[in-house]
């Protein structure tokens, strides 16, 4: 007997903009980001969160993509990088199906993460040529 993964609960009517009921409505929509849970999304923030190295990191943005169509870009901003605040999280693409609150919530918990563990923004300044020597 083939089960379906659970699948999200819609957000209240009117607070999200999410366009869940779109996503389940179009044919062929890939609908991996509504097996994020509740649950599951607060064991993806807390892994998020206790993140030990920049390697940790882009293999849980690879794991996101592939077990739930959510790309991320995590890169220095274009202004000066003094706080956690200065690394750019941001979402490749407006994903249909993404809550909005899990849209804040998982680079705030990245930002949590990198500033548990700050030599991580540092290896993510360096590999985009921050650190280095002129």
């Amino acid at each position: 007997m083939n089960s379906l993964p659970p699948l999200r609960q819609p957000c209240p009517p009117g607070t999200c903009t999410c366009r869940r009921d779109e996503l389940l409505e179009e044919p062929g929509a890939d609908l991996r980001i509504l097996r994020l849970t509740r649950h599951e999304e607060q064991r993806l923030l807390e892994r998020l969160e206790n993140i030990r190295s920049l390697a940790d990191l882009e293999r849980l943005q690879q794991r996101m993509y592939e077990q739930l169509g959510i790309r991320l870009s995590i890169s220095p901003s274009h202004n000066e990088v003094r706080s956690m605040r200065g690394i750019a999280i941001d979402f490749v693409e407006q994903q249909p199906g993404l809550c909005r609150k899990t849209r804040q919530a998982i680079p705030a918990a990245i930002r949590r993460g990198l500033e548990r563990q700050p030599e991580i923004a540092y290896r993510l300044l360096d590999a985009h040529d921050l650190l280095r020597d002129a």
